[in-house]
């Protein structure tokens, strides 16, 4: 479509969606859209910034929000299990006013963009492929010009009956140079769980992923790409986050923070110089955790609490197909680093392949127990439909509904067990891993120990382990009596309150 209504308001808005997966932990702000509320800005549009997923807003109170903005486009953003939220979020604001331009972006829509428009009925105007800080602004000034969006990288849409797809948009080069817009965030309402009345932010110190994983997304959006942003800009702007607005706990978005060693040192090294009061939380990769074995205190020192690394198999084999590129005892080894500077030491098994069996199930929970992080999630494999790995999973995939492509619910029937079944082993998982850390707690560190308690009212009142949860306190014989007795508490008045924070040396 073009259009000669000249586009004034944008409306970015995050989908409804919710799995009892990511929200348990705390409530994270949606960080590329703070990216492209800050380019659309800087192209001369007025924003609305709105998180509906953060602020668990229903369809009536987005109705109201779109109504008030009045916005001449809406941009919705999908993951694969959000992607039909996101498109009832587009729906509702052609339902409210037909000649609203609709856009939807990330990384389903990247991917399955003929899909989403063959099918969609009128709903998604435009699709952004890749980054959107310049794909989505070029988009508006061209339609707000009457020109033809089919010179715009980066985009899809239907004509003449079709679907078109511009060319790959380049990507951003400079990462220095983008202007999150940080004054639209609705900042209360994001937090961090574990630590009651902290402000959580969610920042990005590189883009991209030059790994080869079978089963992800990363390395296929990013196009094996990897960009990062300088040191001093970095901790410049954590030091902002929490002088003006209160941030003192953040999540790194990036894949891989540390693949250059150098630059990742000196970022340690200005945390511990300026001392931004904000403690981070990472992903990384088990090499670079083996690689960095002679600094890992300096992580520490800097504010690094909370280190997750992708394990994901509970195989050699299953490592090989997930081609990882580790060795088995090399994530033991990168776990037992973590938890030696008393950093809190995370990971995940994907499970629910179609030779998966209990018995398998039985030997990654011991597998789990060895490696000994302090949280561990057993997760159901998605079948992203993108995936190198999808062709070898295609027979096997039980549903095609996208909301439940949130690796909680199995869609991947193995060929010995159903889904039921399957659901009821990685549950099974849960309780037995926890069950035996929560045995253990007395092997940890005072400040680890206090977090760990966190974590289970966490896991008890705000995720989908919930009932697995409560069932281990119940049947644990080797549980803690203090553990027992908090099940008994969370049921009843509200649990006196930690403050589970790493001290830095």
């Amino acid at each position: 479509m073009t259009s000669h209504k000249r586009i004034k308001r944008v409306a970015l808005i995050t989908p409804p969606y919710h799995s009892g997966v990511v929200e348990s932990a705390g409530t994270w702000l949606n960080l590329g859209f703070v990216y492209i509320a800050g380019a659309l800005r800087g192209a001369g549009f007025e924003v609305d910034y709105y998180d509906a997923m953060a602020l668990w807003h229903d369809w009536a109170a987005i109705e109201r929000r779109i109504r008030s903005f009045d916005p001449d486009a809406v941009a919705a953003t999908a993951f694969t299990a959000s992607i039909v939220d996101g498109q009832k979020v587009l729906a509702l604001a052609k339902r409210i006013n037909p000649e609203i331009v609709t856009v939807i972006g990330n990384v389903h829509a990247t991917f399955c963009f003929e899909e989403l428009l063959s099918a969609d009925n009128g709903v998604v105007d435009f699709v952004v492929r890749g980054e959107g800080e310049e794909t989505l602004p070029a988009l508006l000034l061209c339609l707000s010009a009457g020109d033809d969006p089919a010179k715009v990288a980066g985009l899809a849409f239907r004509r003449d009956g079709g679907v078109v797809a511009t060319p790959e948009a380049p990507f951003v080069r400079d990462l220095d140079t983008l202007v999150p817009a940080w004054d639209l965030v609705e900042w209360p309402i994001y937090t961090y769980r574990p630590k009651h009345g902290s402000t959580l932010a969610i920042i990005s110190s590189s883009r991209g992923c030059r790994q080869n994983c079978s089963f992800c997304s990363q390395k296929l959006f990013w196009r094996r790409d990897w960009r990062a942003r300088s040191p001093e800009h970095v901790v410049a702007e954590l030091t902002m986050l929490h002088q003006r607005y209160g941030v003192d706990v953040a999540m790194l978005a990036d894949e891989i923070p540390t693949l250059d060693r150098s630059r990742w040192e000196r970022i340690l090294d200005l945390m511990i110089e300026r001392q931004p009061g904000v403690k981070l939380l990472m992903e990384t990769r088990v090499d670079d955790i083996l690689r960095d074995a002679d600094i890992i205190e300096k992580y520490r020192c800097a504010g690094v609490e909370h280190i997750y690394v992708g394990v994901e198999a509970g195989s050699q084999a299953t490592l090989d197909l997930f081609r990882k590129g580790t060795r088995i005892e090399q994530s033991k080894r990168a776990l037992d680093l973590i938890n030696q500077a008393d950093i809190v030491s995370e990971t995940s098994f994907v499970l629910g392949l179609p030779d998966e069996t209990p018995a398998h199930i039985d030997d990654v929970i011991d597998l789990a127990i060895h490696y000994n992080p302090d949280m561990a999630f057993f997760l159901a494999i998605a079948p992203w439909p993108y995936a190198d790995l999808y062709p070898e999973l295609r027979e096997h995939v039980a549903t095609t509904d996208y909301r439940k492509y949130n690796l909680v619910e199995p869609v991947v029937k193995p060929v010995n067990m159903s889904l039921e079944q399957l659901g009821r082993e990685l549950g099974r998982a849960a309780k037995e891993f926890y069950m035996h850390k929560y045995a253990t707690l007395d092997r940890l560190s005072n400040w680890k120990a206090e977090f760990m308690t966190e974590v289970f009212k966490l896991l008890v009142n705000n995720s989908y382990l919930a009932k697995q949860m409560r069932e281990m306190a119940a049947e644990g014989g080797k549980m803690p009596p203090e553990m027992r007795a908090l099940v008994q508490q969370l049921h009843g008045d509200a649990p006196e309150k930690t403050q589970a924070i790493a001290p830095i040396p």
